[in-house]
């Protein structure tokens, strides 16, 4: 449901159950005082906004929603109000299943304590173990450090931007803006559950400082790839190496998924390669649908590697699969050194494909790129059928630039 759909107020959790959320975080409010937050990534939360005694306007969270029900929530924001209302600061107070009740010393929470509430999330989401470790070392080295050991409600802006600027003190930019968000998030985390009000990390990106630019990955513009498709296809490299070019460049798959294929993935008869999600940055297995003009290759690749268990197997138990430089050194071998790479593959994909009309999300769904909001949420075959036609069109055009045939048409 989304919110213009509103009709009566307040709101019944049958309707706050279905709002959908939006490109930005909005709130909508329920009654005197009381608003439903509804976050891009689908997280709802109850805030009440009240006047402190210095007359100054706060927000004061009420718990997440399924969790805390209109009902409660009301319950708890008419309480709050009457405490303001006899001149009670709110910030001295905690929500608790039997009501509100003054915070005591002993209810002081640490970011520490914060902080390894967020791990613990990361571990049960079931992150990757390169992710864990990194999460792990930061937290020791860079954020405790400097916030662990302080209450929430003592933590400034000037304390989160100090962890910034000693990362970035070293150079190092992109872990700067990673440890930033995961700040971010560990607060945000913290205010839906109620254990602060404000996230001192929410604006760092402002005064972050501007490393070096990312390079892309070298890749090809249409153009380009005739003469590219041509040089290719006279290639003396092996035969499976060619073959591995060839799936990278008509699936715009990721090299490494490519290299670490196995034939049990691939289902020939229905036309699909279906890579499972523990091998998924994402953690979703991701669906490519395959054209005729690799289903033909993978047959032909079958009767040399089809007895094993990978595709592309490499040497023996030390290099299991082909070695990541195979498919660069045979693109060097044709004259291409420093303007393809592999993975740039996927950029002349992206551009060939947007540039000839085919839907972003489509597109974006090919290349197992996660989208922002809700949609980043659905399964990736949702867009299959759109892809089966899509892939197929780049497998014949990339022919067509090649041999000089005529082009398939662009999509309507």
């Amino acid at each position: 449901m989304k919110r213009v759909d509103i009709k009566r107020r307040p709101l019944a959790d049958s309707v706050l159950k279905t709002l959908e959320p939006e490109d930005r975080e909005y709130r909508e409010l329920d009654g005197n005082g009381l608003y439903f937050q509804v976050k891009p990534g689908g997280t709802k939360s109850w805030k009440l906004r009240y006047k402190r005694p210095d007359g100054k306007w706060a927000w004061k969270g009420l718990g997440g929603f399924p969790a805390v029900s209109g009902k409660v929530a009301r319950k708890r924001a008419q309480d709050l109000l009457d405490l303001a209302a006899n001149g009670e600061d709110l910030q001295g107070y905690k929500l608790t299943a039997d009501g509100v009740q003054r915070h005591e010393p002993e209810d002081v929470v640490l970011f520490r304590q914060v902080g390894e509430d967020w791990y613990r999330s990361k571990v049960v989401a079931g992150r990757a173990k390169d992710s864990l470790s990194q999460y792990r070392s930061y937290l020791d080295k860079e954020i405790y450090p400097v916030i662990g050991d302080k209450p929430l409600d003592k933590i400034t802006r000037g304390d989160c931007a100090q962890i910034q600027a000693n990362i970035e003190a070293r150079g190092s930019y992109v872990i700067a803006g990673k440890v930033r968000r995961w700040v971010n998030q560990m607060f945000s985390r913290a205010i839906g559950q109620g254990l602060c009000e404000l996230n001192p990390a929410s604006e760092l990106r402002q005064i972050a400082q501007e490393g070096h630019q990312e390079k892309q990955y070298p890749h090809l513009m249409e153009a380009e790839l005739p003469a590219f498709l041509k040089a290719l296809r006279q290639s003396r490299s092996q035969r499976r190496t060619l073959l591995m070019i060839w799936l990278v460049l008509r699936t715009a798959c990721r090299p490494g998924m490519a290299r670490w294929a196995e034939w049990s993935e691939f289902l020939l008869e229905d036309g699909l390669w279906i890579t499972p999600a523990e091998k998924m940055k994402t953690k979703v297995a991701h669906i490519i649908p395959l054209s005729r003009q690799t289903l033909k290759e993978l047959r032909e690749l079958h009767q040399i590697t089809g007895q094993g268990q990978y595709v592309f197997p490499g040497s023996g138990p030390v290099h299991p699969v082909m070695s990541e430089n195979t498919v660069n050194k045979a693109l060097r071998m044709i004259g291409y050194k420093d303007k393809l790479v592999g993975h740039g593959a996927r950029h002349t994909a992206s551009t060939l494909l947007h540039e000839h009309g085919w839907e972003h999300h489509v597109v974006e769904a090919q290349l197992a790129h996660k989208l922002p909001g809700v949609a980043g949420v659905y399964n990736k075959a949702q867009y299959l059928e759109q892809r089966k036609g899509m892939m197929q069109w780049y497998a014949d055009y990339l022919e067509a630039l090649e041999t000089g045939k005529k082009k398939p048409t662009d999509p309507a």
